[in-house]
């Protein structure tokens, strides 16, 4: 065990930060060797905050991790979390600055567009024509 919740050595409870190697991947998730020698398991959903396709995008085999345990069921099985240990990503963008400034450009390249238009309607229609009786 890697923080300072005590506990036994060997047994881990929801809530603890633990360390642990990759021993195993799949495609949904990865199986962890503990310092305590118990197995546990990484859904890919618990990889990160963001978008995980595969699981070797974000862990290796043989590598050292920190993990936070989120569960253990009634048969022992230990569920970690990595994404639990990463701060939570901030919003991607403030919500009314954003639809003001995307409102505005709209409406700009609207007006451009539909003044390129008519001028293009204007010359199909033949606009230009002169000298015609």
């Amino acid at each position: 065990m890697v923080d300072g919740n005590s506990s036994p050595a060997g047994t881990v409870n929801v809530g603890d930060i633990v360390a642990g190697t990759v021993e195993h991947i799949a495609p949904y998730g990865a199986f962890v060797r503990l310092t305590t020698g118990q197995k546990a398991m990484v859904h890919i959903s618990e990889l990160s905050h963001r978008y995980v396709k595969k699981v070797e995008d974000v862990l290796e085999l043989k590598q050292e991790i920190r993990a936070k345990v989120i569960k253990i069921d009634e048969k022992g099985r230990i569920d970690l979390s990595l994404k639990s240990l990463e701060a939570p990503e901030p919003p991607r963008r403030s919500t009314e600055e954003d639809f003001e400034k995307r409102l505005s450009l709209f409406i700009k390249t609207s007006d451009q567009k539909i003044a390129d238009l008519n001028s293009k309607m204007k010359d199909a229609r033949g606009g230009k024509r002169k000298g015609r009786k």
